[in-house]
């Protein structure tokens, strides 16, 4: 069997590992600009009258997560990081190995068999659909092969990537960009 390099994929952000949606709240935090500000719009009267809008742009990507639902600046600020971190998941790609993927504590501690019970909305889902990626990537958007490196079946992998539409869509047009046909929803 012959060497052949991790695919790289021209749409992605590459960055060095650790991935930022696997990394600490505070260790993100610390490469990010935070900011808050009013916005107008349905809240009642605490909505528009205090700063609780929050962004958060990650300065090395200039990927952003945001939120403006809530009234209070905590609450929003809890939920743009999650965004944050679902963008850096689908947008950011660290280097791993086609084939060798060494898998990271969280995936094997998260794996049972060949299955990957994981809720989408649970604070683990972007770090481990993160690492789900870097290896569809690496492989050159082949799920299936992708899934024996993780450790997966086909189905669970896409599953996992099918829970969240924008990673779903990402790799679709990976796919479709390679000459392969599109998961089917």
């Amino acid at each position: 069997m012959s060497y052949r390099p991790p695919y790289i994929d021209a749409d992605s952000i590459m960055v060095e590992a650790p991935h930022p949606a696997t990394i600490p709240e505070e260790d993100l935090l610390a490469q990010c600009d935070l900011r808050t500000g009013r916005v107008a719009g349905p809240g009642g009267s605490h909505r528009n009258s205090t700063d609780s809008a929050v962004r958060i742009v990650h300065r090395p990507t200039g990927l952003d997560g945001q939120a403006t639902e809530r009234r209070h600046q905590g609450e929003n600020r809890r939920m743009a990081l999650r965004r944050l971190r679902m963008r850096l998941a689908i947008r950011v790609r660290t280097p791993t190995s086609r084939d060798g993927h060494r898998q990271s504590e969280l995936w094997r501690r998260r794996r049972q068999g060949t299955q990957m019970p994981v809720n989408p909305d649970h604070a683990d889902y972007p770090a481990l659909l993160a690492e789900a990626l870097d290896v569809v990537v690496a492989r050159r958007f082949d799920v299936a092969g992708a899934a024996g490196v993780l450790g997966l079946t086909m189905s669970q992998l896409s599953r996992m990537i099918r829970h969240e539409r924008h990673a779903f869509a990402r790799v679709n047009a990976g796919r479709e960009a390679v000459g392969l046909r599109p998961l089917r929803s």
